[in-house]
């Protein structure tokens, strides 16, 4: 078996799967290659976003739910690199890996 073909065998939560899969649908509506990219973006933010979602709360002194919701509408913005809805699977996840309570949908 390819070696590269393994390494790149990360496997992508359905949680994330479902971004991809429109209303009514029952299949992704990209390729498993684009999903997979996507994800490891995503993942690779929100790894990225918690030392300094960390040290925002502590500068400000404000709650967990307000430095994730400064953080969701900074991942918003129209230069963003991720689209509206993997910003808010990456604030969903930084508050997991944070152990901090998740913003409400």
């Amino acid at each position: 078996m390819n070696e590269m073909y393994e390494i790149n065998q990360n496997e992508v939560p359905s949680s994330f799967i479902a971004l991809f899969i429109p209303r009514g649908a029952t299949r992704p509506s990209e390729s498993r290659e684009v999903i997979a990219a996507r994800y490891e973006l995503c993942e690779d933010l929100a790894q990225m976003l918690t030392e300094h979602a960390v040290a925002t709360r502590a500068y400000l002194g404000v709650t967990e739910l307000d430095v994730l919701g400064q953080l969701l509408r900074g991942l918003q913005t129209a230069d963003a690199v991720v689209t509206p809805d993997e910003a808010h699977w990456v604030v969903r996840r930084l508050a997991e890996l944070l152990e901090w309570p998740a913003l409400a949908p």
